[in-house]
């Protein structure tokens, strides 16, 4: 896999899957198994695959059906570390932006860090 776009493969083909079996099979490729999610400074991270799983399809049950994750800038790399930049909703409608940043390790994100600007 090409680690450089690791980070947009998480954010456009997890992230937005609704099929948790196949959310979970793109996460083998794309996570480390002992990924570390670090959703806001204020909370403990979701660690490994399933509870990652778990949290999207929790997150998913509160969305529109259209509702999906769109890049809103080409991603960037620094080595090992990503950075993507997002907005979250329907075509008319964005509900979240943000960026994620992503630490890669053996061609895989090994740790995931959200950022909110709303």
């Amino acid at each position: 896999m090409n680690s450089s776009i690791l980070l947009q493969d998480s954010l456009l083909l997890i992230w937005n899957n609704r099929n948790s079996t196949e959310r979970l099979a793109l996460m083998e490729k794309i996570y480390s198994s002992d990924i570390q999610f670090y959703e806001s400074d204020n909370s403990e991270p979701f660690v490994g695959l399933e509870s990652i799983n778990n949290l999207i399809q929790k997150l998913q049950q509160d969305w529109a059906p259209d509702f999906e994750f769109v890049l809103t800038e080409t991603p960037k790399s620094n080595h090992n570390t990503q950075h993507i930049s997002w907005k979250l909703g329907s075509p008319d409608q964005t509900v979240a932006t943000g960026s994620d940043v992503a630490i890669i390790e053996n061609e895989k994100i090994k740790a995931l860090y959200l950022f909110l600007n709303n």
